[in-house]
């Protein structure tokens, strides 16, 4: 078996590629348009493998064709524009008086105009080069847009987020038990999500955990406490921007950009993997996101390839899923894994204070992917007047004037 990893010059990659040893994978093709630091990163990726008893070939290439031929799994983690492009999503949608994030808001929206295109592009190459049945796996931000515009496009291709398996070995830690043990049914859209269990050998434990630990997740997920017993729920870290609104605005407005601070990161990281001595991903990285990022990945490959069964929160159609959605919105929810792809758990209707905000925010993405498919300006504006963060003519007459002007020209 063969996988690809396309943007394999990020800083992510020393984390995606710890275990991947654990994967029966005979080829890894590392790819990056970035010949400079897919050398910097292949190179630690290379002792790292070594290090890890990897017996497979491991290939560095800036030839998209020659990584993707023959590959069972694609895995997708460019980031369109660098750097330099998060800082301008982050801080143009400011002087509007929005919440400047990556993937959600008017941030979001803009690296979703960017980046929906390429994928689409590099989807296609795959569709032409790789293995039959071939997997595309999205970790590329904003993931539930992405994800839908692939799957609209007809590509075999699931997201995936680090957020679920976050909480499980948060979970895990806080209750004294291994992580396999426990499944956290989570369930919404990408960066819109609320687990509303949580299962130990199938016993649902939430209770006891939100009674016992509330007042540390909540810590965690920079909300008050009272959000989670209110709601009986544990929401995303990322349910703060719509919940704090004002408060998260005021914070940014006078805050360093989180960008600026992953620029710093990464140039300090790329410092460090340069040294040769170096065969373990470095505890900065950690700081840089994305943990557990790569056992995640490798588990959700495991299932694909294996039929084992597993249960993923994955990025995948909503089919009946969830109540109140169309069957095609792209959802976020627990799967059970097979090589036919994902099968949804069942699950109850969401309550009306999750439902409203979920649909709101599905129509804005739907919008969205349309809008970064046709590149119409009328279209785009459609998408922010959606959004619940935005909603109003003149920021959406701004933000397209000011941010996103480039990309529906």
């Amino acid at each position: 078996m063969k996988l690809a990893v396309i943007g394999a010059g990020s800083t992510y990659t020393p984390e995606l590629v710890s275990h991947l040893s654990e994967l029966a994978v005979g080829e890894v093709a590392l790819h990056d348009i970035d010949a400079e630091r897919l050398e910097v990163v292949g190179g630690l990726a290379r002792r790292m493998l070594d290090r890890a008893g990897y017996t497979g070939a491991l290939v560095q290439t800036s030839d998209l064709d020659a990584a993707i031929d023959g590959a069972s799994f694609v895995l997708i983690q460019i980031r369109v524009g660098g750097q330099a492009a998060r800082l301008r999503d982050e801080t143009v949608p400011l002087r509007c008086g929005c919440i400047g994030q990556e993937t959600t808001g008017a941030g979001g929206f803009a690296k979703a105009m960017r980046t929906v295109p390429v994928l689409l592009e590099l989807a296609d190459r795959v569709a032409e080069r790789a293995a039959p049945g071939a997997w595309i796996v999205d970790f590329t931000n904003p993931v539930g847009i992405v994800t839908r515009a692939l799957l609209d496009a007809g590509h075999r291709a699931v997201g995936l987020c680090n957020v679920a398996i976050t909480f499980q070995r948060l979970f895990a830690r806080l209750l004294g038990v291994e992580p396999a043990r426990v499944l956290v049914d989570q369930v919404g859209l990408n960066h819109l999500t609320w687990i509303r269990a949580v299962r130990i050998d199938g016993r649902d434990v939430l209770p006891d955990l939100l009674a016992q630990h509330g007042d540390s997740i909540a810590e965690e997920i920079e909300l008050p406490r009272s959000v989670l017993d209110d709601l009986g729920a544990i929401p995303s870290y990322y349910l703060h921007y719509f919940y704090e609104h004002d408060r998260v605005l005021a914070a940014q407005l006078t805050g360093t950009p989180r960008a600026q601070t992953v620029a710093e990161i990464e140039h300090e990281l790329l410092q460090m993997y340069r040294d040769p001595s170096l065969v373990e991903k470095p505890a900065l990285l950690n700081e840089r996101g994305g943990a557990f990022y790569s056992e995640a990945a490798v588990g959700l490959v495991r299932s694909l390839a294996s039929d084992d069964g597993g249960v993923h929160v994955v990025d995948t159609r909503n089919g009946g899923t969830l109540a109140g959605l169309a069957t095609d919105d792209v959802v976020e929810v627990p799967a059970r894994m097979s090589a036919a792809g994902p099968e949804q758990l069942v699950q109850k209707p969401l309550a009306p204070e999750l439902l409203g905000l979920v649909q709101h925010v599905a129509a804005y993405e739907r919008l969205t992917a349309a809008a970064a498919v046709s590149r119409s300006p009328v279209a785009a504006r459609k998408a922010l007047l959606a959004h619940p963060l935005i909603g109003q003519v003149e920021l959406v007459d701004g933000l397209v004037d000011s941010l996103v002007a480039e990309a529906v020209r």
